[in-house]
């Protein structure tokens, strides 16, 4: 077993969540033997380059404690370097966790998990996927729902999630096809317009929306979701269906997988693990195995 780790902590991940967990966390693998370093960044930039340093340090293994936002930024420091990713999940959405089957705001649970993975040398190897230099673990988001994205961050009243929910109806309001020109692997690139196009290496985002349902963090593709044109009173009730996955089943949206995606559109940004990627066009796919997860 690797004793030495570190853990890389969102003090503000979950309205406190993330800075309450690290330590119940810590004291469960300081107990089982390990010797835990606790590292806070100033800002994302600062907790990237900290992350980077203990990596390449040769740290036994980067625990990234917070929620889906801190994991993204820890994927950044670990992808492709062999250094395992143990996950203390302590946010709001907390998908990666979730879909990873590992425990969800607790803390010292999680930080067990960990402690006996490494002692016992558990590792899962799974996919992610790459927008340029950018990796992502679950969902890349695009359209409806990135512009209700896109409206929240803007917004300064009301504070939390709740301005979500409002832009969501401001963006309701306004809701038009977007016009997408797509290409999945090799085929031909094609026009088609749709209400959201989401690229899942994962089937969750945003809290439980089981938006690409049936993906395989394992299985070298991309699960993508299109739903199609609709009108307000369809999307309505396609929405719900999300959190139990049975949104396919509505003629409206349909599934395609690829290991390559290339989205195009005007005016739409894509987020990926619920972080703001940038405009589209963007081209994703997917690394088989690019990542070790203590489970």
């Amino acid at each position: 077993m690797t004793s030495d780790i570190t853990l890389l902590v969102n003090p503000t991940s979950g309205r406190g969540r993330g800075a309450r967990a690290a330590a119940p966390a810590a004291d469960a693998m300081r107990a089982a033997g390990l010797t835990v370093r606790t590292v806070v960044g100033a800002d994302a930039a600062d907790a990237l380059e900290r992350a980077h340093k203990a990596v390449d340090g040769g740290t036994g293994a980067l625990v990234a404690v917070g929620g889906d936002g801190m994991v993204s930024l820890a994927l950044q420091a670990v992808a492709g370097t062999g250094t395992p990713l143990g996950i203390v999940a302590a946010g709001t959405g907390n998908d990666f966790a979730r879909v990873s089957g590992l425990p969800v705001r607790e803390p010292a649970a999680a930080g067990t998990t960990i402690a006996e993975a490494l002692r016992d040398g558990r590792t899962r190897s799974l996919d992610l996927g790459r927008i340029g230099e950018r990796w992502f673990g679950t969902v890349l988001a695009s359209g409806f729902d990135s512009r209700v994205n896109d409206r929240g961050n803007r917004m300064r009243w009301p504070k939390g999630r709740f301005r979500y929910d409002v832009a969501m109806l401001a963006e309701l309001a306004a809701l038009r096809p977007i016009r997408y020109r797509v290409q999945f692997d090799d085929a031909p690139e094609r026009e088609l317009d749709a209400t959201l196009i989401a690229v899942g290496n994962g089937s969750s985002y945003g809290g439980g929306m089981r938006m690409c349902a049936d993906a395989e963090m394992d299985d070298g593709l991309f699960d993508i979701c299109v739903v199609g044109p609709c009108s307000r009173r369809t999307l309505l009730r396609v929405f719900p269906l999300v959190y139990s996955g049975s949104h396919p089943r509505h003629p409206v949206v349909t599934v395609h997988r690829a290991a390559r995606v290339r989205l195009a559109a005007e005016n739409v940004t894509g987020y990926a693990d619920g972080e703001r990627v940038g405009p589209l066009p963007l081209d994703a796919r997917t690394v088989p195995g690019a990542l070790r997860l203590l489970v």
